[in-house]
């Protein structure tokens, strides 16, 4: 099994200066890239890994500033751009920005990686061209090591190490038979079919309040200047720790969730989607923007997506199944007589069955509701309870929403 293990570094100002230099050199070749993949689609013809590579490897007699950074560095970005095109489309993969895109890049070969301890906290890895770097020992390797990211985050430098650990994933859960509805929210990260509440703070009173003191000054600082420069970095400093915590209690919690449960069930919601402005255009102007927007921030800031992700990852140690269900109508339906009335739910937390009377906790009526949608799926993978359970599951869905049959008459890759 593949782990990811993250420590942070402890560079010398000539190894940040490189990283620097690195992580210049890999968004040229990125936005550089990009751009000629997007003008051969104009011309209706194809771009893909293998000729930018061996062009690339040309432009370094061109452009000697090229060979700053290890090739198989930039080979990686190229690869990752690939990955992208594939998975979102040419015209949806972004542009990386000096202002907005933090440095990162990927030494792919493990074996030219050598990882020591040097002391209780802290260790030290010889990276190519980087030299021995130090980094705080936080946790044992536990593994063989396949590849090394360096990345920033505000003032300080990272690595995360790609470890084979020589694990696999349980065959069958520890407890078999267990199974658990999650229900996320705007007011309370994640409720449990169980009348469980995981939620946390992620950020004090006092970083509120100073976080929007800073971005209002932000806005009154020249773009480019000195002074901007110095508030960004306060307000990355602050949004960072946010950011950390956020991270922790999802992982917290997907752990807590995986190790006690063999089937944990969520809603299959579009966070990106659902997230989206209401702001519309000048010739259509959209309703209720400051509303929508308010919105977007509270299921941002609870990490619906990361929680998924989280509950993925550590369900790879369990062997839970994650199942995903449709979201529709989970709130509003009793999970008494299954009565459907918007009605029923008085508030973001009382809920009153207008059928039969039933009253329970909005947000735990409807996480007992995903279960039993869960629980309804055959082992098959058919999700209607009037379907036969000797069908075969439907395709599954790809990044752009077509199954993989329809994807490859398109004309477009599945990985």
């Amino acid at each position: 099994m593949l782990q990811g293990r993250k420590y942070r570094l402890e560079l010398t100002g000539v190894q940040a200066e490189l990283c620097e230099t690195f992580g210049d050199v890999c968004r040229s070749v990125w936005n550089t890239a990009l751009e000629q993949r997007r003008e051969y689609r104009r011309r209706g013809a194809w771009m893909n890994y293998v000729p930018q590579a061996a062009e690339m490897a040309e432009a370094k007699r061109e452009f000697p500033w090229l060979a700053d950074a290890p090739s198989h560095v930039l080979q990686q970005t190229l690869k990752d751009l690939e990955r992208a095109c594939k998975d979102h489309g040419t015209y949806r993969v972004r542009w990386r920005s000096k202002a907005r895109w933090s440095p990162s890049f990927r030494f792919p070969a493990g074996n030219l990686i050598t990882v020591e301890r040097t002391g209780r906290k802290w260790g030290r890895a010889k990276l190519p061209k980087l030299g021995w770097v130090r980094f705080r020992w936080a946790r044992p390797l536990g593994g063989d090591v396949r590849s090394a990211t360096v990345t920033r985050q505000g003032a300080h430098w990272f690595v995360s190490f790609l470890v084979e650990t020589g694990t696999t994933t349980p065959d069958c859960h520890a407890m078999p038979h267990t199974a658990v509805g999650v229900d996320r929210g705007v007011k309370v990260a994640a409720t449990t079919s169980d009348g469980v509440f995981h939620d946390r703070p992620y950020a004090t009173k006092g970083e509120t309040a100073r976080l929007r003191r800073l971005q209002q000054r932000l806005s009154r600082c020249k773009r480019g200047s000195s002074r901007r420069r110095a508030v960004v970095a306060k307000i990355n400093a602050i949004t960072g720790r946010v950011r950390n915590r956020r991270g922790d209690f999802c992982a917290q919690t997907a752990a807590d969730l995986t190790t006690r449960n063999a089937v944990v069930v969520l809603e299959d919601l579009r966070t990106r989607n659902m997230t989206a402005s209401a702001a519309g255009t000048a010739e259509a102007p959209g309703k209720q923007v400051a509303q929508k927007a308010g919105l977007n921030r509270s299921i941002l800031d609870k990490g619906w997506h990361m929680l998924e992700l989280a509950l993925r990852n550590a369900a790879r140690t369990t062997g839970t199944q994650i199942v995903l269900v449709p979201a529709a109508y989970t709130s509003q339906t009793c999970n008494e007589c299954k009565h459907v009335d918007p009605k029923s739910r008085e508030s973001q937390a009382s809920f009153r069955c207008t059928a039969c009377g039933h009253t329970a906790h909005a947000d735990v009526n409807a996480a007992k509701n995903i279960k039993a949608a869960g629980q309804a799926v055959s082992g098959r993978g058919d999700l209607g309870n009037t379907r036969s359970v000797k069908r075969q599951p439907p395709a599954t869905r790809t990044s752009s929403g077509r199954s993989p049959r329809a994807a490859r008459a398109a004309g477009i890759p599945v990985l």
